[in-house]
Parts: structure tokens; sequence; C-alpha cells
């Protein structure tokens, strides 16, 4: 017996009703749960990029320790908030003793400015206005400060403002470090995990290498952009110790940043080594030996980057470069790792989509080798 229109009509109406309300229920779990964990996102986003970047020392830790996977990835968070923690509170410190000090003298009406030599005039562009403000501040401090008293406070709340964002960045760091710490700790259920979600969104085939991929690539950038900012960062701080530069931490600190922001870090040795000769403490000879060791370890990143970026990820480094720094334009730190992820996994998918359609017209594929598609597709 044929069904009739109504009866079609009916069955319809009902499966699409039932379809809409199990979709609505889906979708406001959805927007619960997002709400719930939207708080969290950051912190734990950072978490899972420290336990992939630091997931392989805390294997080779485990395996020393004789299979111990929690004692090691104990060693790891308490050596990292040793290496962190420790040089952050000295430089808070020291950073606090200075503003006492700097305020103590303001209010005592002690501040003295020694007057600018006039070669700063002759500096380009910026000279003259540098040489009339300095000259006027050396000569009566407190005029000078009651006429720029809007800018400078304006500058005051800025400087305080960017103290108070950095610590509280400093503090989710090291909450993200404990996190990361438990998560390397159960690092094998968490892998299968990871492994069984990507198999459901990108087939039994390709899911375990999209998952590898976004691991290289997160280590890779870890250590081509925060790990050569850091070395360079210590080469320079050493360099600015040696060679009696002021602020030797405070600059190494600066490297440390316009690194990973992918700035030259030649443009804080190249004011060291003027200021170097300018200062005239130390013989010629003593100053010739620091400007080369500082031009060589201002150039450094460019000989590092070349080996640590990129490296033991299959797609280009200019792909991994392009994503990390547009991925740092649009979301910040973090967005070095995200950045480079979608965009190395992107290419994977394009290249992947491109060999598939060449495989098709039986036009055939030249090997690319590491710079080339890698995904298998599927038959």
């Amino acid at each position: 017996m044929q069904p009739d229109d109504s009866t079609i009509r009916n069955l319809l109406s009902t499966n699409f009703t039932e379809g809409v309300i199990r979709l609505s229920l889906i979708a406001l779990l959805a927007v619960l749960c997002v709400r719930v964990f939207a708080p969290f996102a950051n912190l734990m986003l950072w978490a899972l990029i420290l336990a992939i970047a630091l997931y392989p020392l805390h294997q080779r830790l485990a395996r020393w320790l004789g299979g111990r996977r929690k004692w090691s990835a104990t060693l790891v968070v308490v050596s990292g908030l040793l290496l962190i923690g420790v040089p952050t509170v000295m430089l808070g410190d020291s950073f606090a003793r200075q503003v006492h000090k700097a305020y103590t003298a303001f209010d005592n009406n002690t501040v003295s400015i020694s007057s600018p030599d006039p070669a700063v005039a002759d500096w380009p562009l910026v000279g003259d206005r540098i040489y009339s403000a300095w000259s006027s501040a050396a000569n009566n401090l407190p005029e000078f400060l009651q006429e720029n008293q809007g800018q400078l406070r304006a500058v005051a709340k800025r400087a305080l403002l960017a103290t108070a964002n950095t610590a509280g960045s400093l503090l989710g760091f090291f909450g993200s470090l404990i996190i990361a710490g438990v998560i390397m700790a159960y690092g094998e259920s968490g892998s299968q995990v990871m492994q069984r979600i990507c198999r459901r969104l990108a087939g039994a085939r390709r899911g375990p290498r999209l998952l590898s991929l976004s691991a290289a690539t997160i280590r890779s950038v870890a250590s081509g952009v925060i790990g050569v900012a850091f070395i360079q960062a210590l080469l320079l701080g050493i360099g600015f110790i040696m060679a009696g530069i002021p602020a030797a931490g405070v600059l190494a600190l600066v490297v440390l940043i316009i690194g990973i922001v992918q700035l030259p870090a030649i443009i804080i040795s190249l004011p060291a080594i003027i200021y170097l000769w300018w200062a005239g403490d130390a013989s010629t000879t003593s100053n010739i030996v620091y400007s080369i060791y500082l031009v060589v370890a201002g150039m450094a990143d460019n000989v590092l980057k070349p080996f640590l970026l990129g490296r033991g990820v299959e797609a280009p480094m200019p792909v991994i470069l392009l994503g990390a720094l547009g991925g740092m334009v649009s979301g910040g730190i973090i967005g070095l790792f995200t950045g480079a992820v979608l965009l190395a996994v992107g290419y994977q998918i394009f290249m992947a989509w491109v060999d598939h359609a060449e495989v098709n017209t039986g036009v055939e594929t030249v090997p690319t080798g590491s710079a080339g598609p890698t995904l298998p597709v599927d038959e």
C-alpha cells in the first residue's frame, strides 16, 4: 500500500521538528560550554603549547628517572619556575627600588640632571627638541616638571599600566606552566585522546598526520622564535655586562621581547656600541673586541633561525615564519603558535588536494622533499 501525501507530510513534519529541537539543544549546550570555558581559554591554550613544546624534554627526563613521569613533569615545572621566576623577581625588586629611590629624590627636591653635550643638538630629526628639553630640565627641573606635568602624568600612567599588565602576564604564564606539568604527567592518555579526535575529524589516515604536524610546528616556533630570542638575549646580556653597559639586565630583557616580536636585535646592540665608544672609559682594543662581539651577537638570529625554525616540520620555513608573524599581529604572543599551526596545516591540506587532482588526471607528480605535500590522500 502506497502512503498518501498527508502521511508523508506528517512524517516529514515530525522528523523536521525533532531535528530542529535536537540541533537547538546541541547549539545551546555548545554556547554554554564555550561561555564557561572562555575565562580559562588563554590559560589552557598556553598550557597546551608549553606541554607540547616541553614534552620531548619531559620524556628524556622520565627515561633518566626510570619511567617516573610525574617526577619528571614536576622537575620540569620547578626548573622552569626557578629559571624564569628568580630573574623576574630580581628584576622586579631592582625596578621597585629604582622607583622608590626616584620618588624619594623628587619628594626631597634632590634630583639633579647634568647638562647635555652640545653634540646632542646635531642628532638628525630630533636633536634640537631633545637638546632643548634636556637643557630646560637641567637648568630648572621644578619649572620643567610644572610645565610638562600633564605629559609626565600620562607617561607615568602608561608605565604603571604596562607594569601591571606585565605582572599579570607573568602570573598567568606561571599558572600555565604548572598546568602544563599536569598535562605532561598524563601525556600518554592525552595523546591517545587527541589522536582519536583528529581521526574522527580528518579521517583515520590524515588525522594522526595532522596531529604530528601541529605538534612539530609548535615545537619549531618555540625553538625558532622564542628559543632564538632567548639565546640572543643571553649572548647580548653577557656582552653588555662584560662591556660595562648600564642596565644590562633590562637591555637583555628588551632584546628578548623584540626577538619574539621578530625585530632585529641589532637595533639594541648598535646604540650600546655607540655608548661604548662615546663613554670612552675603556681602551681602544677592548672597545673593538666588544663592538665585534655585540655586532655578531646582534646578528646571530640570521644564522640560528634557518636552523631551528621549520626544523622537523613538513612545511617550508617561509610558511611557518609567515604564519607566526601573521598570528602574532592578529592574536599576540599566542598567535605566534596558532598562526604557524593553522598556516602549516592549511598548506598541507592544500598541497594534498593539488596532488589528489594531479593523480586523478594522470599527471606525474615531482617529489618536493620536506617542502612538498606529505598528507596521504584517501582512495
